[in-house]
């Protein structure tokens, strides 16, 4: 699990069919500074979170637990929106 800051939405005109009802979203991860380390990533958000948010983000079979249908192929999953001003 690791904090990430939401950076945008992926527009898919086709997508696996397990997967409507949550929306693509490009997040950042961060580290302790709250500040963008490594490359974008792409995670499956069910929860409605929106550009600029601080997020929690599982990967790999954990992803796959946190949606409504377990298996559904996705790597990252937002689980959480954290406070505005989380101290981390």
């Amino acid at each position: 699990m690791f904090i990430c800051k939401v950076v945008g939405k992926v527009v898919a005109t086709i997508k696996h069919e397990k997967l409507s009802g949550g929306a693509l979203t490009v997040v950042h991860k961060l580290n302790d500074k709250k500040e963008p380390v490594g490359s974008s990533l792409v995670a499956m958000d069910y929860i409605g979170s929106g550009e600029g948010d601080l997020v929690l983000v599982v990967e790999g079979c954990n992803a796959s637990l946190a949606c409504p249908a377990h298996d559904i192929p996705i790597d990252l999953a937002i689980v959480g929106i954290l406070d505005k001003n989380p101290s981390f």
